[in-house]
């Protein structure tokens, strides 16, 4: 377990995850046959190179979720009860087969729960690709649990 508990979390604070993620054309088309999206800007070469970017861009729903997947080792990996919500997704720039991902979080808000047993962090992600091009960002917002109970 490396995440943190909700008294280690610091408004303010940037945790850059070292992890990143080159995807290939396999992770884009397995996200989009396990979620059923079959949209051709994902998947038909020939249909994307006729559009504005020319070929074709990797699925955003799969993109932010390697970003949520990259954060969890230095944020909430083994430390959350739940995540609460995803807000204010945007994919500014699009992502293609061979691009390589990767994340960084920001601390936002943290405030404890009504009963002070947890707490609930807000934390901003940002995924970049390799040449620093932000497209991804969000906000997650996750119930964490507080050291002093996490055993209990």
């Amino acid at each position: 377990m490396t995440g943190r508990y909700y008294e280690e979390f610091e408004v303010g604070e940037t945790i850059e995850h070292p992890r990143t993620r080159t995807i290939s054309e396999a992770d884009n088309q397995r996200f989009c046959d396990m979620t059923m999206n079959q949209q051709p800007l994902h998947l038909d070469a020939k249909h994307a190179a006729g559009t504005d970017f020319g070929e074709r861009v990797v699925n955003g729903l799969y993109t932010m979720s390697l970003a949520v997947g990259m954060t969890i080792p230095e944020t909430t990996d083994g430390t959350i009860v739940a995540n609460l919500s995803y807000d204010g997704v945007e994919h500014p720039n699009p992502v293609f087969h061979g691009d390589t991902v990767g994340a960084e979080t920001t601390v936002t808000d943290r405030r404890e729960t009504s009963d002070g047993e947890r707490g609930v962090v807000t934390m901003h992600v940002t995924a970049r690709k390799q040449d620093g091009t932000v497209v991804c960002e969000f906000d997650r917002t996750a119930l964490s649990l507080k050291r002093e109970h996490a055993t209990e």
